[in-house]
């Protein structure tokens, strides 16, 4: 527990400093966004390379198995979820909660928590639990705000995202048991271990752009308890009915527990489908995560 307190006081502080360079405008909307490309196209593939050379074994495919079985149940139920709660919905804010239902922020938050809490097993756990979630986010996702329903186009954004191809290859690497010579593998840590800290303030500059008193609503509100509670809630509940490893569930339900992704208000600005309530999920349920996420940890620990 005193390791997951330690790492959340961390995440506080880099995404309060990225929160405060973005007011202080040390950084611009062009640099926030060359920094996430970054962290989204370098950084993290970099580290789940890393994460499955360092914190896998051939043994641990078996629960790579499990892990990806839950994402993909979670995620079929989150589309029907989605479809059924919201559809007498405002169409635009519709749009928003089904999207911020489907695609949490699992990659930027998810990420650095699975590797502070669990260390490299957990960031290679996580990595295989994105897959299908990635897939959705420019599948279904996408469709949501666009209309946009090309499989041809989706499968191109899918095998060509960075993050797959990284987990693509760290797997291929488990398989094989081949280690890439130092030359790679040095520098490729070195780049990896940056993803926790440019995550956090690329999440702060995020909110230096929101006007956290609009925020507040009674449909954010129930938002935010189903995607912080309600669903981690469901995954525990069929986690404890089936024979997983405990690693594996706690995993599953902190990943679960997420807050809505960054990208629900930036495509709902690009497709002008009610930019500020979507940002609004984004603001409030991710404020509540830092509580949530430490509680779903605590609990999860009493369970072991």
């Amino acid at each position: 527990m005193q390791k997951l307190m330690e790492l959340q006081l961390t995440v506080f502080i880099l995404t309060a400093l990225g929160f405060l360079f973005k007011k202080l405008k040390i950084f611009g909307g062009t640099g926030q966004k060359n920094l996430t490309d970054l962290v989204i196209d370098l950084v993290m593939p970099c580290n789940i390379v890393t994460g499955f050379l360092s914190g896998a074994s051939r043994e641990a495919l078996g629960d790579c198995l499990q892990i990806l079985l839950l994402s993909i149940v979670l995620q079929a139920f989150c589309v029907v979820y989605g479809k059924l709660r919201y559809r007498k919905t405002d169409e635009d804010r519709k749009r928003s909660l089904q999207y911020g239902v489907l695609c949490p922020n699992a990659g930027f938050l998810g990420n650095p928590i699975a590797e502070g809490v669990f260390g490299a097993t957990g960031l290679m756990y996580a990595s295989v639990y994105l897959i299908p979630q990635r897939i959705m986010m420019w599948s279904e996702g996408l469709a949501l705000f666009s209309g946009e329903k090309s499989v041809k186009r989706t499968l191109v954004k899918v095998v060509t995202h960075p993050c797959i191809l990284a987990c693509l290859l760290g797997i291929v690497l488990l398989l094989t048991g081949w280690t890439p010579p130092d030359l790679i593998l040095t520098p490729v840590g070195v780049i990896g271990r940056c993803n926790t800290a440019l995550s956090m303030l690329v999440i702060g500059m995020i909110l230096g752009d929101m006007d956290l008193k609009k925020c507040l609503n009674k449909t954010v509100i129930l938002f935010t308890v189903e995607r912080l509670l309600l669903i981690p809630a469901l995954v525990l509940g069929v986690c404890l009915l089936l024979p997983v490893d405990p690693t594996v569930r706690d995993l599953s339900v902190l990943l679960a527990a997420m807050p809505a992704g960054a990208t629900t208000g930036m495509l709902a600005a690009k497709y002008d489908r009610d930019p500020a309530f979507a940002t609004s999920l984004v603001v409030f349920s991710t404020l509540c995560s830092v509580p949530a996420l430490p509680a779903w940890a605590f609990g999860l620990q009493m369970l072991r």
